[in-house]
């Protein structure tokens, strides 16, 4: 049984929990509730001593690390969610990390709220998180090319990172208005099922 310890609202599980439906893969999940402070328990730091989610059982193996298991089921259940040339696996990943690897950190929730926290009053959640993922998102805009999907038209690893992120903006009132390219691509990939199971509001809590 493949298990996946996850939580709801976590953008890393959600690019997750969309592979593994991409792959076509049934799992159980058990949910760390990072609200109030389970990744925090004996248990969980058992899995992953940074105290993270997600994290995976799967093929013997435990794996933590969203991209890092993106790309191990990319590899062994074939995939295809990079492309085969070289530049264009660069340019996937450039995409991908600009929101994974950048973006990401910054809206962790422990992060924002010890920013907050430290802040004297002079910031809120939202205000932090408008902050970061705006230009964040700005930035991508101008790095697509245009198309369906992230690169072109066809579904990556840039993707998977994507919508999750966009989950996330949403919640904190960031308007897409000036991103048409990221909407049409929220648009055509909220329509793919393994995206729309992966969704929060799918996942019981």
């Amino acid at each position: 049984m493949i298990t996946l310890y996850d939580y709801w609202r976590s953008t890393a599980s959600y690019r997750v929990r969309i592979t593994l439906g991409l792959a076509g893969l049934e799992w159980q999940s058990i949910p760390v509730d990072l609200v109030a402070g389970e990744q925090s328990s004996d248990a969980h730091l058992d899995r992953n001593p940074q105290g993270l989610v997600p994290v995976l059982d799967i093929d013997g193996q435990r794996f933590t690390q969203s991209i890092a298991i993106v790309e191990y089921l990319n590899e062994t259940r074939s995939l295809g969610l990079l492309p085969p040339d070289a530049e264009g696996r660069a340019r996937v990943r450039m995409l991908a990390y600009m929101i994974a690897m950048d973006l990401h950190p910054v809206c962790n929730l422990r992060v924002a709220k010890y920013a907050v926290a430290h802040s004297n009053g002079g910031l809120t959640m939202q205000s932090w998180m408008q902050a970061h993922i705006t230009p964040a998102l700005l930035a991508l805009e101008d790095m697509l090319e245009g198309g369906d999907f992230c690169f072109g038209e066809t579904l990556s690893i840039a993707d998977i990172c994507l919508l999750p992120q966009l989950y996330n903006a949403h919640r904190w009132g960031v308007t897409l208005d000036a991103m048409p390219k990221i909407k049409r691509i929220e648009d055509n990939l909220s329509t793919i099922p393994a995206f729309a199971a992966a969704h929060p509001d799918q996942i019981v809590h």
